[in-house]
């Protein structure tokens, strides 16, 4: 029969198993017992097998193979594994992609498509990605749709973090102290108590500072600093040889200088409509007059609004606050006034017990899981020019003194005026126009500069924040066999509740503070209301409260046919349900200075944050469910001991979500559909040379429907789904010619495009490539439309004119924009399609957000072509039974691009990784010092980009690996 449980790494460094060292080899050298030391047994497959024997593509890492490669979180597992990536993306994300299919949907109701585990049990929202790995026993990644074995549904794979056990009759400790370059500290410990004959306790934990990697030319300081610490207990109590009960307790800490995202990059527009355009990613600034705060603070908007346009902070056809500021040409040199700020902590209590009876074994697994993430950094960063600001920062001075002129002689202030700017002026400029400047703050309840909380500097501010609060449990039973005949099975059932308190995504700046502020003002002031701005002063994506409920019911059997062929089928049902209750605010209301929270304002009746339903409601709430029947079927044939092949056919399923409430209202869902992917596997696996050679073959075939993607639209990530064809091959190989050599080289194709038509707008050109479009950008909300028709560059000039605008203007010939832009206003030309004077012109159209396209074809975001790796490592023994082991790893990722709309402005270049270390160990290794250089090339790798909004300029944030680190470590154990 087969016996259960699971897996040994295919690309580990000195933890790879050959079963055939310990079964069928002969000689002297096959029989050193350092060989049959290194077998890794995981749970991938909850069965106890070799990585030759179990009909899955998987690989893990054991604690020496993770130190060995130097693989100290989740970002380096990337490198070493075939068609896996990883990035960090907007919003505190990340995204870990197994062959195309990774976390690309983005809000707080998208499940993950690569589920993350803890001993087995699934994490919510968990900061994993942040910490260090310490004191594991292995990482294991399967590679495709899980789901009849492991907690949650997921659609490309999963990831479980076994952590170290504790040890029954044994003390034994450990340390390290690691030093390194940007004044890098990091030590490590564990100790190992026995409590008697069936009770033991370990505690382990790590801690790192180190300086930033990345330079603020603003004040000389060094940023993207870490400074963070975790630690663990475990207990383990074995009363009888069928019982184990495992409890543990983590906890991670992190509080720096983290920067979120590490560059900005723009081929810079300079007409102003677009911000950047859609060819190159310079490293420049985006043209300040195509943001929000820019165009409401323009003189432009202020005269069609009949507002003194003096007061204006500048022109969209003038200078823009960046014209004149010199972008740091490298990606690790940032000029900003506005330090980061990074924290993040995660507590995980878990509970594991094994009981069995007999032939059977019943596991019960429980987590507790609090999350918490806060993080906000400059939001452009750059510095902008404030010079610009003088006469309007006079106007409002001179305003807030004496009220507003009248134009004759008696009286020349409307009497009581001034109080309307009083407030303004004290709250921004509380030095006069030639002191600091003052931006609202943000905090979880809407106070910012008009409520007394807010930032002052020198130059003008504009940062964001990102938020959540998470809690998260789960329950979970199975139900396992191990009978002597052909016939065994696994059931089970799990339960999981995750709830989001606070999750919400802030933008502040100083012209948002303005524009509210006197928009605000002058509405007050026409309606005979108190003085008053419009709220919130900020941009604030905000969920309130999001819940998931979710239940599974899972089973396998596995079938010996014969000696030589297997068969495992499996089947489940998943159950998902969500509510949320959330609201996008900004410039919505009128809210009295001095009035305090927003939403207690007598004006907030006025707000509507849900156009769905009838009447003004303070929250969209919005609940949705889920459901499917998912499965997978394996047959695997032993050709013989050694070689074997299988093949597999699995379906998986993650659950749609909600789409966040939108400000300006978009025609977007409000909801978008589950996934649902068909997977088509055939692989085989080979030990030659009696164990010396391990060659591992798989190629497979994905039907994806209803892929979930993410875009900005109003500033609010939305998303969509569409339909995909992936297929690839997978190359791993071993090759240990003799105890002292051991090379891995690992090799994958991936090839994963858009399938059938699928329009989408694209964000970075909303012409659609059409050169008869006319591409605006909307003065009263920075969003941008896009007005098609052969007549459209004379219909929007006419339109124009009426407002006091200028007509359209072509962009640069080498923007990758077929189309003209101009400024004006969305709604005021979709209103005059209708007109009969400009019927001449033939049919026009005002489309919003833009022209859609099809995407028939497109490669899929985060998925590179190819990949390669190799590691080479040798042991050189010497006589007092100290060793030296020098190790060199070298990986290369292929071109991939950072989202579904390709193009040259979003391709990734390929990239090479290179890491070396030599590690002399004491005899019976109880002590180590090792030297170790990562990064070897010192490159700028980028492994993923996110492009913003229009109103925010299009300009793209790129992700990166870290830079070169050099340094040296010593470690005893006992």
């Amino acid at each position: 029969m087969r016996v259960r449980a699971s897996l040994l790494a295919g690309i580990c460094a000195s933890a790879i198993s050959f079963p055939a060292f310990a079964q069928d080899a002969t000689g002297d050298d096959l029989e050193d017992p350092r060989f049959s030391t290194n077998v890794i047994i995981v749970t991938a497959q909850r069965q106890n097998q070799s990585l030759q024997e179990v009909p899955i593509a998987v690989s893990a890492f054991d604690a020496a193979a993770l130190e060995a490669q130097q693989i100290e979180n989740a970002s380096d597992l990337q490198l070493t594994l075939p068609n896996v990536s990883f990035t960090k993306s907007n919003f505190t994300s990340s995204s870990f992609t197994i062959r195309g299919i990774g976390d690309l949907c983005v809000g707080v109701t998208c499940d993950s498509a690569t589920a993350i585990h803890t001993n087995g049990s699934p994490l919510f929202g968990t900061r994993l990605f942040e910490t260090e790995y310490f004191d594991l026993e292995r990482v294991e990644v399967l590679r495709g749709p899980q789901g009849t074995l492991f907690g949650r549904n997921a659609t490309s794979g999963v990831v479980n973090v076994v952590t170290a056990k504790p040890e029954l009759g044994t003390f034994a400790a450990a340390a390290e102290f690691e030093y390194g370059n940007y004044n890098s500290i990091k030590t490590k410990g564990m100790i190992n108590v026995p409590l008697g004959d069936t009770l033991a306790f370990r505690a382990a934990g790590f801690y790192l500072n180190r300086d930033g990697y990345t330079t603020n030319l603003y004040d000389g300081n060094d940023i993207d600093g870490r400074d963070m610490y975790a630690v663990r207990g475990s207990l383990r109590f074995e009363p009888t040889a069928s019982t184990t009960l495992d409890l543990m307790a983590f906890y991670f800490r992190e509080n720096d200088d983290r920067l979120r995202i590490q560059k900005q990059t723009c081929q810079r527009d300079p007409t102003g409509v677009l911000g950047c355009l859609n060819n190159r990613r310079d490293f420049d600034s985006t043209n300040a007059n195509s943001t929000l705060a820019s165009v409401l603070t323009s003189q432009e908007l202020f005269r069609i609004q009949g507002i003194p346009d003096v007061l204006a902070l500048g022109s969209v056809y003038g200078p823009d606050g960046y014209a004149n500021f010199d972008e740091p040409n490298d990606v690790r040199t940032v000029n900003t006034a506005f330090t980061p700020e990074y924290f993040a902590d995660e507590l995980q209590l878990q509970a594991h017990l094994d009981q069995g009876f007999g032939a059977m074994n019943l596991s019960l697994t429980g987590i507790y899981q609090e999350t918490t993430v806060d993080s906000r950094q400059d939001y452009n960063l750059g510095v902008l020019d404030r010079s610009g600001y003088a006469g309007a920062l006079n106007t409002l001075a001179f305003f807030a003194a004496n009220g507003l002129p009248t134009g004759v002689a008696s009286p020349a202030f409307i009497p009581g005026s001034n109080a309307y700017f009083a407030p303004i002026a004290d709250a921004l400029i509380p030095d006069g126009p030639a002191g600091v400047l003052c931006t609202s703050d943000n905090d979880d309840g809407n106070l910012g500069a008009f409520e007394g909380n807010s930032l002052c500097a020198d130059v003008p501010l504009a940062f964001d924040r990102s938020v959540q609060y998470q809690t998260a449990w789960s329950g979970e039973a199975i139900l396992s066999s191990d009978f002597d005949g052909p016939f065994n099975f696994l059931v089970g059932g799990i339960y999981a509740e995750t709830e989001v308190s606070e999750n919400s995504y802030y933008v502040n700046g100083f012209g948002l503070d303005y524009a509210t502020a006197i928009l605000g003002t002058f509405s007050a002031f026409g309606a005979g209301a108190p003085p008053s701005y419009l709220a919130t002063s900020m941009y604030r994506n905000n969920t309130t409260d999001f819940k998931l409920e979710s239940f599974g019911i899972f089973g396998e059997v596995y079938v010996d046919i014969s000696d030589r062929l297997r068969f495992t089928g499996g089947i489940r049902y998943n159950d998902d349900s969500k509510t949320v209750s959330a609201r996008t605010t900004l410039a919505d209301f009128l809210n009295p200075f001095g009035n305090g929270d927003p939403f207690t304002s007598p004006f907030v009746g006025s707000f509507d944050a849900d156009a769905g339903i009838a009447g003004n409601q303070l929250l969209q709430e919005r609940d949705v469910s889920f459901d499917a029947i998912t499965g997978r079927a394996v047959l695997d044939y032993e050709i013989s001991p050694d070689n074997k092949v299988y093949f597999s056919y699995s379906r998986g399923y993650k659950s749609g979500g909600i789409n966040p409430p939108l400000s300006p209202i978009f025609a977007v869902s409000d909801s978008f559909d589950s996934e649902q992917i068909d997977a088509f596997e055939i692989g085989s696996k080979n030990t030659f040379l009696n164990g010396s050679a391990q060659v591992n073959l798989t190629g497979f075939y994905y039907k994806y429907k209803d892929l979930q993607l993410s875009r900005i639209v109003a500033r609010t990530s939305v998303n969509d789904t569409i339909d995909a064809n992936i297929w690839g091959l997978e190359l791993e190989t071993i090759l240990r010619p003799s105890y002292n050599w051991l090379i891995n080289m690992n090799v994958s194709y991936l090839n994963a495009k858009v399938a059938g038509d699928q329009f989408f707008s694209n964000p970075r050109d909303p012409g659609g490539g059409d050169p008869d479009a006319v591409i605006i950008k909307d003065l009263s909300n920075g969003s941008l439309c896009a007005v098609t028709g052969a007549g459209a560059n004379a219909f929007v000039g006419a339109v124009n004119a009426g407002l006091g605008l200028q007509a359209p203007t072509a962009f640069p010939a080498d923007g990758g924009i077929a189309s003209t832009g101009a400024f004006s206003i969305c709604s005021v030309l979709d209103a005059q399609t209708a007109n009969p004077a400009f019927a001449p012109l033939g049919p026009i159209s005002v489309l919003s957000p833009g022209v859609e396209v099809n995407l028939r074809g497109n490669r899929l975001p985060q998925a590179p072509e190819y990949k390669a790796s190799i590691g080479v490592q040798y042991t050189a023994d010497f006589d007092n039974d100290m060793s030296l082991v020098p190790r060199f790893d070298l990986a290369y990722t292929g071109e991939q691009f950072g989202n579904v709309f390709n193009g040259n402005v979003n391709r990734i270049e390929p990239f090479v990784q290179a890491n070396a270390s030599i590690q002399l160990n004491g005899a019976d290794n109880r002590w180590f010092v090792r030297g170790f250089v990562q990064n070897i090339f010192d490159s700028n790798s980028v492994t993923g980009l996110y492009v913003t909004d229009a109103s925010s300029g299009n300009f793209t944030n790129i992700f990166t690996l870290d830079p070169r680190r050099y340094g040296i470590a010593v470690g005893a154990k006992f």
